[in-house]
């Protein structure tokens, strides 16, 4: 008897990347595909899918390769859970980009072996994915990640200690997760003033166009300015931050080698959207210690970022999450310190995308780390 496989995605847009990689999870055995519903696919992506999933369904169960396909019944980034264990399969099977420590940790329970393949295009086939396939023009919305200074851009964090924050922008090679602190609610804004793409002007003035958009006046919650920053301006940017909204000045780097320096060094894995109803500001220790701690860390940041310092970078990353973790207890929680005590064997740093105790785990490594995401930063000039 043939040994069962099963992989689970969205698979819109079908192309040849999803063939390819049909075609390579099935050498293990009898392929089986768990399809995300529609309602499922908006909740993780926050958008409709091109075709249904009665189309999906049809188009996957026509490949040759795939043995059967039909519908997940559960929801969310685990909602193949009760398929699997129905189907009892030999081997998950899981590109890169669609890893995460907790399908490891569901595989071992069930006794699956979780199998981790590279998106290798057939011989003579240009390179796909789905999300560049949904984009008519390559210079599509980035998304942004920070490396140090993450809540400075909150008065009631700076009024204590000025200092910078540090962001990334990065071009959309995959469709980050909703929830998952990769400025996702921020893009989404931009997404109803841009639908297609960041017009042609200052990349500060747009950051600050779609900043005062997203929060119109009289709203509770101010978003960082940071979000729109790291959306709008591309490379690596690091802004001031004394008790306003907005910075006071910025210092932009597009310098080639320092991008493609920084390319190799930062690795993501995903863990789980972040969790509703989590309230980060019911305990919180904010004061001028720690933001001072916090500031420090973002300068210690940027200068080994300027000198292709590894361990300096990687040490401040790290003291600056340990800044932000002191502040605000609640983003740590148990079960994302048991995942990073996994990757201190692979990492020299590692901090949250985001400050809701989920989305990526950002890794600082001097090699690459199996299983996680490479990023791709937005280099001046593509889509402004």
């Amino acid at each position: 008897m043939n040994k069962k496989v099963f992989v689970s995605g969205c698979f819109d847009m079908l192309h040849s990347g999803h063939v390819a990689f049909f075609k390579e999870a099935a050498k293990f055995g009898d392929l089986y595909v768990g399809l995300g519903s529609d309602n499922t696919i908006k909740e993780l992506k926050g958008r409709d899918t091109i075709n249904s999933e009665q189309e999906r369904l049809y188009m996957v169960k026509a490949i040759k390769s795939v043995k059967d396909a039909f519908i997940n019944q559960g929801s969310g980034f685990m909602d193949f859970d009760e398929d699997v264990q129905q189907l009892k399969p030999d081997y998950f099977v899981v590109n890169e980009d669609g890893y995460s420590p907790a399908k490891e940790k569901f595989c071992k329970t069930l006794g699956i072996e979780l199998k981790v393949l590279e998106r290798i295009p057939d011989a003579g086939l240009p390179a796909r994915s789905t999300t560049a396939l949904r984009s008519s023009d390559q210079c599509f919305l980035p998304y942004r990640i920070d490396l140090a200074g993450t809540w400075i851009d909150q008065p009631y964090v700076s009024k204590f200690h000025p200092g910078w924050a540090i962001t990334l922008s990065l071009e959309p090679t995959i469709e980050y997760n909703e929830r998952s602190g990769m400025a996702t609610s921020t893009r989404n804004a931009a997404k109803k003033i841009w639908p297609v793409q960041l017009p042609i002007d200052k990349a500060e003035k747009l950051a600050e166009i779609l900043f005062k958009y997203e929060n119109t006046p009289g709203s509770k919650i101010i978003s960082g300015a940071q979000d729109s920053i790291g959306i709008c301006m591309p490379g690596l940017v690091r802004h001031y931050y004394d008790n306003a909204y907005w910075p006071l000045k910025f210092e932009e780097i597009h310098d080639e080698s320092i991008l493609s320096w920084l390319e190799e060094h930062i690795y993501m894995v995903f863990l789980w959207p972040r969790k509703k109803g989590l309230d980060l500001l019911k305990e919180t220790y904010i004061n001028s210690e720690n933001v001072k701690a916090l500031a420090g860390a973002s300068i210690m940041a940027w200068e080994g970022i300027l000198e292709k310092n590894l361990e300096k970078f990687a040490g401040a990353f790290l003291k600056s999450f340990e800044a932000q973790t002191t502040m605000f207890p609640a983003m740590l929680t148990e079960e994302i310190s048991e995942i990073i005590k996994r990757y201190k064997a692979h990492a020299l740093a590692w901090k949250l995308s985001g400050a809701g105790g989920g989305g990526y785990l950002v890794l600082i490594a001097e090699k690459p780390v199996q299983g996680a995401i490479k990023i791709k930063i937005r280099r001046k000039g593509n889509g402004i």
